[in-house]
């Protein structure tokens, strides 16, 4: 796993890290998270798992790393956190985008340039760990860090492998447990394809449930003794359970006949350490910077989405007033990529009304459509987004993955939360405009029924409106779940 990191950290560009992950095997952390579990050692396999998964997304926030207790240090210490800035600033810029008929040599010379630039960052890295209190700083975090992920509900890690299958439950204070599933990775497979080929060609289809309901099941069978019927849960999937609608599982309590839905919210984590890092406390603003975003008509576009600009004046209505939110929004003739962008920036809460795109071959080019060109995940990765509290994503596709490098968890809700946003409501695939505005409206009534602002709130306010889209038989079950959460 630290050849692996190392080995990556070397690759300027995204898209480059991208392929470099890409040619290697997809199922190196999971492989070696199993064979950890045949040995009975259920926190090496959780350190791994974190290890050897969403590579290019530690690279990126490890650069962003926030040293300002080093400023009350030794003068020296002083020095190497202004080091440290300075490398990783210079290390954190997009690279040249060198056309087709550039020498090699100037392509040559700035890959020569960047590995050094690597090489004394490392260094720069080394003298931190020498100082008091820094001894593991940047060290791939052990299994007591990362359980601190699981304090406001266990975190349920998901393995695929071709080793086993198993889940992990890790509660706060309780040692993990882990279980073997009754499934295997080619069932899984199977899976996947059947329920995406169901989906398109009978939405309501409800045949594969029971295979689904076999991999939640016995991790629900042991949740009660970790979890309170209406508590929270976080889903942490591996592989190919990244591409199960996890939150929707039925009826596995057969003599009850009760869903998953109605026993705990779920929401879902890429990593434990995002998890962690998204509840940092910051200093937030007496008044909510709120910016809702639309386009109905981007470049290229060959239709209009006419719920748009109503669902815009929707979030506003149902929103508390000034001085409790400072509300902006940007209408489909303003939303530029730049206007967008800076939307974004500026507002550490945003709701985007849009089409959505996820893009398999080159997924840091998925990307939200606007009036000129599209805002993709790699410019909103390449932001700092530490102090954002929220963000409501109702496009299509914004929360699929990469089939070819699951681990690596890369879509448009999985960036903005590694860019710093701790809550974001995701799709796990197209949505259609009846869905979106009879849950935009129940979730916002849900989120800020006491006029109050809180991002913590997120998940159970969409779980409510997803179990009021349950009484509505014109949704068809794809629609019903198609929603999910991320984050706090």
């Amino acid at each position: 796993m630290q050849l692996l990191d190392a080995y990556v950290s070397t690759t300027a560009s995204v898209s480059a890290r991208h392929k470099v992950v890409k040619d290697l095997p997809s199922t190196l952390a999971v492989d070696a998270a199993s064979c950890a579990l045949r040995r009975g050692d259920v926190r090496r396999a959780v350190e791994l798992l974190e290890q050897g998964r969403t590579v290019i997304w530690t690279q990126m926030t490890r650069l962003r790393t926030p040293l300002d207790s080093l400023q009350t240090c030794s003068d020296h210490a002083v020095a190497l956190r202004e080091k440290f800035r300075d490398l990783s600033s210079l290390l954190d810029k997009p690279p040249a985008n060198y056309t087709e008929g550039t020498p090699s040599v100037n392509v040559e010379a700035e890959e020569i340039w960047y590995r050094r630039l690597v090489e004394e960052w490392n260094r720069v890295v080394e003298e931190i760990r020498k100082i008091d209190g820094f001894s593991r700083f940047l060290l791939p975090p052990s299994f007591s860090d990362l359980q601190d992920a699981a304090r406001d509900g266990p975190i349920i890690v998901l393995i695929a492998s071709k080793l086993s299958c198993d889940a992990i439950i890790i509660p706060c204070m309780q040692p993990p447990t882990s279980i073997q599933l009754p499934t295997n990775f080619e069932r899984l497979q199977n899976l996947v394809l059947a329920l995406d080929e169901a989906r398109q060609k009978e939405p309501n289809a409800k045949g594969h449930q029971r295979a689904l309901d076999d991999v939640v099941g016995p991790v629900v069978e042991h949740l009660g003794a970790f979890a309170q019927s209406g508590s929270r849960i976080w889903w942490c999937p591996t592989s190919l359970f990244n591409f199960l609608p996890l939150h929707a599982a039925g009826e596995y309590y057969r003599k009850h006949g009760q869903l998953l839905s109605q026993l705990y919210i779920s929401s879902y984590t890429p990593s434990l350490t995002a998890l962690i890092q998204a509840r940092r406390k910051h200093d937030k603003s007496p008044s909510v910077p709120f910016a809702a975003v639309g386009q109905n008509l981007p470049a290229g576009a060959s239709f209009t989405l006419e719920c748009v600009e109503p669902e815009l004046e929707l979030v506003r209505s149902l929103l508390p007033p000034s001085p409790t939110v400072s509300f902006t929004k940007i209408t489909s003739v303003d939303a530029t990529q730049s206007r967008a962008l800076h939307a974004l920036r500026d507002n550490t809460w945003v709701h985007f009304a849009c089409h959505g795109t996820q893009n398999y071959e080159e997924p840091f080019k998925s990307a939200f459509l606007m009036r000129d060109q599209p805002l993709s995940l790699l410019d909103i990765a390449q932001m700092d987004l530490s102090r954002h509290e929220f963000a409501f994503l109702s496009a299509c596709e914004t929360a699929v993955g990469d089939i070819h490098t699951p681990d690596e968890v890369i879509h448009l809700a999985a960036g903005l939360q590694f860019a710093g946003v701790k809550s974001v409501v995701g799709t796990l695939w197209t949505v259609d405009d009846e869905t979106v505005k009879h849950l935009v409206e129940a979730f916002y009534t849900n989120f800020c029924s006491d006029g109050k602002m809180n991002s913590k709130r997120a998940a159970r306010a969409l779980s409510r409106a997803v179990q009021s889209l349950a009484c509505n038989k014109d949704i068809p079950l794809d629609q019903r779940i198609v929603f999910m959460h991320i984050g706090i």
